[in-house]
């Protein structure tokens, strides 16, 4: 197969009109960060926001182009938007929100999507994504029908949790992607569209563009359960996913140290800030038992997060121990949760619990 590259790409999308200038979308400025990477490509369309509805057809257009090229195996396109108008002075009109900034847009529910839960975290580094993963597999394991959205898009790492490494996601008639499967659990990520170990190297407004497409492009099929696996942090791209899908509730993975209870103070704030009810903080890594001994040693501290759960007055999930035997199944592309029956599948089939039952 010829390898596709920035030249034919290019060269595809500089057939496309831009409606306003007349001018390829090339020429005219509106592609931006084009990159080819074994047959992947991703770019963004740049607009203004009163141009993002006429725009969306372009960025269809140029996706479909892009996918025509030769050695093109995926295609990414998110459409950017920036308002091209000044700022107003801020109204006094009780139809917006308080010292005239508009209220955030209402969240959506997903088709075919009966429950949406966040997992998310303050900082990275804590096994958000390996808690994700689990408590997904752990809900399939009890005959949920389950799906995984990876939005942790600077490390995308479902692909590797659930092995799925170099597998790609298929497109339906209708032009929406279909959700790879594996343990049972439909599953979406960045990192399918990327080659592995390759950055994504975008914007802020790219980013929040590629997860609201993520979710508006997808075919679920039909779900019980949706977990995302949200960017850590507390900045523009989470804030986007809070006001774009309507969800359920949030958990908050969270180690036993100081400096990570910090960041689930603020993670736990901001959702509140969006009327998102908080299901739980879950603690990893909260121990090591010594093999030879069977002594716990608390590396990182003991009862952090359950003490601060407490304090901020959200129900404390349960802990989960540092245990070798998670970093090889993870590594492994086998979930410890596929196993209920091993000690490490006994927890996660209880979070799991205790998670829908705040929902229930």
């Amino acid at each position: 197969m010829t390898d596709a590259t920035i030249h034919t790409v290019s060269k595809a999308l500089g057939k496309i009109k831009d409606p306003q200038s007349g001018k390829d979308i090339l020429a005219a400025g509106l592609v931006q960060g084009l990159t080819v990477k074994d047959g992947r490509v991703g770019f963004a369309i740049q607009t203004s926001r009163e141009m993002a509805e006429v725009m969306g057809k372009i960025r269809e257009k140029a996706e479909k182009a892009a996918r025509k090229v030769k050695g093109v195996t995926a295609v990414t396109a998110v459409l950017t938007a920036h308002s091209d108008q000044p700022a107003e002075e801020p109204k006094k009109s009780g139809k917006i929100g308080g010292h005239g900034v508009p209220p955030p847009p209402k969240p959506k529910a997903l088709p075919g999507v009966d429950v949406v839960i966040a997992v998310a975290s303050g900082k990275g580094g804590v096994g958000k994504s390996t808690i994700a993963a689990n408590l997904a597999v752990a809900l399939a394991q009890k005959g949920k029908r389950v799906g995984l959205m990876d939005a942790d898009i600077y490390g995308p790492s479902a692909p590797i949790l659930l092995g799925l490494q170099g597998q790609k996601p298929k497109l339906s008639e209708e032009e929406k992607i279909i959700p790879l499967e594996a343990h049972g659990v439909k599953t979406l990520s960045m990192g399918f569209m990327v080659g592995d170990g390759q950055a994504i190297i975008w914007r802020g407004p790219m980013i929040i563009g590629a997860l609201q497409q993520m979710f508006a492009d997808t075919d679920w099929g039909g779900l019980d359960v949706l977990i995302v696996d949200m960017p850590p942090g507390t900045g523009d791209a989470q804030l986007t996913l809070v006001q774009t899908v309507n969800l359920a509730g949030a958990v908050i993975a969270a180690t036993p140290q100081e400096v990570a209870l910090a960041d689930v103070r603020r993670g736990v704030h901001m959702f509140n800030k969006a009327n998102v009810p908080i299901l739980g903080v879950i603690e990893n890594m909260a121990g090591y038992i010594h093999p030879a001994t069977g002594e716990r040693i608390d590396i990182f501290g003991a009862g952090g997060a359950k003490r601060t759960a407490e304090e901020l007055g959200v129900p404390f999930l349960g802990e989960i121990p540092l245990d070798p035997a998670l970093r090889e199944a993870s590594d492994n592309g086998t979930p410890p949760a596929t196993d209920p029956a091993s000690p490490l599948g006994k927890i996660f089939a209880d979070l799991a619990d205790k998670v829908m039952a705040q929902i229930s």
